[in-house]
């Protein structure tokens, strides 16, 4: 049997309080057992966990479908989404850039979720959330400055005006239609971002997490 954190070779290491044997990987030194009774110990659950969250399933849908506590699959959605990086930006592309309105806890809590839209691949490149201010949208758009943009398009925000260099920012008519057209299918796929409708966000941090799995999981 192999550790399965770092492949190498374990040996016992008395019992679990549980009455199970439990092992010790001479490499790593973590200890582990060779079979789990908690199906969110399984191999494979991160990998399910991540398939579900990109359906749009709900939390408390997904810790019924895997049978596991809604509480451990909230801390594993967090662990999960520290392990996903962002995908590498090509250099000289257009962008669109959109804000979507959601709320944490309370409908008066309000909360922007900010992105970048690559035209071409309609690949994310960049988000943030948080007020909808300069300091939250600047996140998303120093991305664009260290991708050097060939262009990018906005609505008519007052605050791009100061953040975008004039020469490539752009505000016409049908600009942003793609990224318009992204933010539904979002709102469609993650029900918490639906506009109508009994869920919602209890956290940022979870949304956060769940926003990163979904764009780049």
């Amino acid at each position: 049997m192999e550790c399965k954190y770092c492949g190498g070779t374990y040996v016992k290491d008395g019992t679990q309080n549980n009455g199970r044997l439990r092992y010790k990987c001479k490499s790593c030194h973590r200890k582990q057992q060779a079979l789990y009774s908690y199906n969110a110990y399984q191999k494979g659950i991160n990998d399910e966990i991540v398939t579900l969250t990109q359906e749009g399933v709900g939390i408390r849908s997904t810790a019924r479908i895997l049978n596991i506590s809604p509480t451990t699959l909230l801390s594993r959605i967090v662990q999960i989404a520290h392990t996903i990086s962002r995908p590498p930006v090509i250099n000289q592309r257009t962008y669109e850039v959109d804000e979507i309105k959601s709320f944490v806890r309370r409908k008066s809590e309000h909360i922007w979720i900010a992105y970048a839209l690559d035209r071409k691949s309609k690949q994310v490149v960049s988000y943030n959330i948080g007020p909808r201010t300069n300091a939250t949208l600047n996140v998303v758009l120093e991305t664009l400055r260290l991708s050097d943009a060939k262009r990018v398009y906005t609505d008519r925000l007052r605050n791009y005006r100061s953040l975008i260099e004039t020469k490539i920012h752009r505000t016409s008519l049908y600009g942003t239609n793609h990224i318009e057209r992204h933010n539904l299918t979002i709102r469609t796929h993650l029900k918490r971002l639906a506009r109508k409708t009994i869920c919602f966000n209890r956290s940022a941090v979870i949304l956060s997490a769940i926003l990163k799995i979904y764009f780049w999981g």
